[in-house]
């Protein structure tokens, strides 16, 4: 697995130096090689337009614009070159409200800080090992929010995977369909 993480290229987004800092330390343990920054997400953008970044890992609370929307801008806007990249959020604020809005913005795994390299570790591996379908519905896309799959729910909702691991979208099951 280390040897995979090497060929990394991370974006490490956090309005603190000193939080980059441990970050890509921690990440470095881990062998990845290639990393940008930025303490804000327009920078942080541009660095997604001009670089292709495999993973992404993000504060949430930065100004002018916070974790969740650059989550989202990354998600849906029209110039934003990779939908699909994996983030993983970074945040001090673990209520249950903040890692809601995280999930519902698009996020693909959350750490509370302080962080440790073992949870870090770990959550790396999952979006890179264990890579979730992607839904689009009419105010979300992202990975599904769904942890487990109900085989046994057939209701009108019902989310079907039409591309592979990486994509799909919400369907709604005719009434008369089998």
């Amino acid at each position: 697995m280390d040897r995979m993480l090497g060929r990394l290229k991370v974006l490490v987004v956090d309005d603190n130096h000193h939080m980059i800092n441990i970050v890509k330390t921690i990440l470095r343990g881990f062998e990845v090689k290639d990393f940008y920054d930025a303490s804000n997400a327009p920078d942080a953008f541009n660095i997604v337009r001009g670089t292709a970044v495999d993973l992404i890992v993000t504060d949430f609370a930065m100004d002018p614009v916070n974790g969740c929307d650059f989550t989202r801008q990354i998600r849906a806007a029209e110039d934003s070159p990779n939908h699909f990249v994996p983030i993983i959020m970074l945040t001090a604020y673990t209520e249950k409200s903040k890692v809601e809005q995280a999930r519902d913005a698009g996020v693909t795994e959350f750490c509370a800080k302080p962080v440790t390299a073992t949870e870090l570790y770990r959550k790396v591996c999952t979006v890179i090992n264990t890579p979730r379908s992607f839904i689009r519905t009419g105010v979300y896309f992202g990975p599904d929010r769904r942890r487990r799959k109900d085989d046994g729910y057939e209701g009108k909702e019902r989310r079907e995977n039409l591309f592979g691991p990486k994509s799909s979208v919400l369907l709604t099951k005719p009434q008369n369909a089998a």
